[in-house]
């Protein structure tokens, strides 16, 4: 059974927005400023890659067949990531990134290296990933997105302060995302600077009050301070507003393992 010491910075639910970024970010950048002809196509066949992959990737290419060009493979690369095809969907956004035309902005094709980057990291190649990620902030070094997902990326391979100095500059960027707070929480808490977790954990609720990842957090943070009465309802709270996410599994995880160590109070460290 997982316990919350096991608890991963790249949380499946985390893997899945990061994947719902790549689809959604780059899209008005690559309609307004690549797409010239059939921009409802490119957009209703990324809007197919959420519902119907497979639909959107025989749509893709016949618009290729159609001379759709890059967004016809946008959209290919897309819906290959959505399906799972991670290793290829990521050489398909590097190959695109090189196709860009030249006076095509720096930061749409850093969104893409981006988007090479995420799937690099699905596949668990972690040293692509983090090439990618760093080409893309080469091109665009203040996009917070992109330092977010390059942080990930340093937490997979325990690079752990590497990926808050990631973090700390998003977080001057935006300050107002809670996810930046929530992954430097957990990237504190794996250099075991707890009170500097706790503190990010509170600043991600202070911004968003049922953000599934930093209730999880927090009540990680408060099982390891032996506070077990908050880290109960913490993951209680969670599962009733999230219930069916991958974090909500989580938290009833933790919660059965209090329960499993004494059922009649909440277990000790």
């Amino acid at each position: 059974m997982k316990t919350s010491h096991q608890y991963s910075l790249r949380s499946p639910l985390l893997r899945a927005l990061a994947l719902a970024l790549c689809l959604v970010w780059v899209t008005p950048s690559l309609a307004q400023g690549i797409v010239t002809e059939k921009q409802q196509d490119y957009r209703a066949c990324m809007q197919l890659t959420r519902i119907d992959p497979s639909a959107a990737f025989e749509r893709a290419l016949s618009m290729l067949d159609m001379g759709g060009g890059i967004p016809a493979r946008h959209c290919a690369a897309a819906a290959l990531m959505m399906l799972g095809n991670y290793a290829e969907a990521a050489q398909r956004f590097e190959e695109i990134a090189r196709m860009m035309p030249d006076d095509a902005s720096a930061d749409t094709v850093a969104s893409i290296l981006a988007h090479a980057g995420i799937a690099w990291m699905e596949a668990e190649d972690l040293d692509r990933a983090y090439t990618a990620q760093t080409a893309a902030l080469e091109l665009s070094p203040d996009s917070a997105p992109i330092l977010i997902d390059r942080a990930m990326v340093l937490a997979e391979r325990k690079n752990y302060w590497d990926a808050i100095d990631d973090l700390n500059h998003a977080i001057e960027i935006n300050p107002d995302d809670p996810v930046a707070y929530v992954y430097r929480a957990s990237a504190y808490r794996f250099v075991e600077a707890n009170d500097l977790a706790m503190d990010d954990a509170n600043r991600a609720l202070s911004r968003d009050p049922d953000n599934a990842e930093a209730l999880l957090e927090r009540g990680i943070l408060y099982r390891l301070a032996g506070n077990l009465d908050a880290a109960r309802q913490d993951w209680v709270h969670l599962i009733a507003k999230h219930d069916g996410r991958p974090a909500a599994e989580d938290a009833r995880r933790n919660l059965e393992l209090l329960d499993v160590k004494n059922p009649q109070t909440p277990a000790q460290e």
